[in-house]
């Protein structure tokens, strides 16, 4: 069976969060997204030291999707350099690591 694998991101707002993890799920890229609110970041950017409020959103698809999660992400995403990492999923309940392979099946599938 194909691996399944989580996509980390993050957004600036539940909003944007919901509606990109929303089409990733319509459009069968992901079974499930997760969306956490209430991060607080302190990063470094364009030599500064920034603090933001953002929201996490964990995309649960298989490995063979993550490329095409990671290039829908960015092509709608509003950062210009958006955190957008792939987990791999070592091990966890068969049924429920079967189901999000079963559901991320791509575009135009299942």
């Amino acid at each position: 069976m194909e691996r399944a694998v989580f996509v980390y991101t993050t957004y600036p707002s539940v909003v944007e969060a919901e509606q990109a993890g929303r089409r990733l799920v319509e459009r069968r890229l992901a079974a499930c997204v997760n969306i956490l609110p209430g991060m607080i970041s302190h990063y470094r950017w364009e030599g500064q030291v920034e603090r933001g409020e953002e929201v996490v959103m964990i995309v649960k698809t298989r490995a063979a999707l993550a490329e095409d999660v990671r290039a829908a992400v960015k092509a709608s995403h509003p950062y210009t350099t958006p955190a957008i990492v792939f987990l791999p999923v070592e091990g966890g309940d068969p049924a429920y690591l079967g189901w999000i392979v079963a559901e991320s099946q791509g575009e135009g599938q299942g």
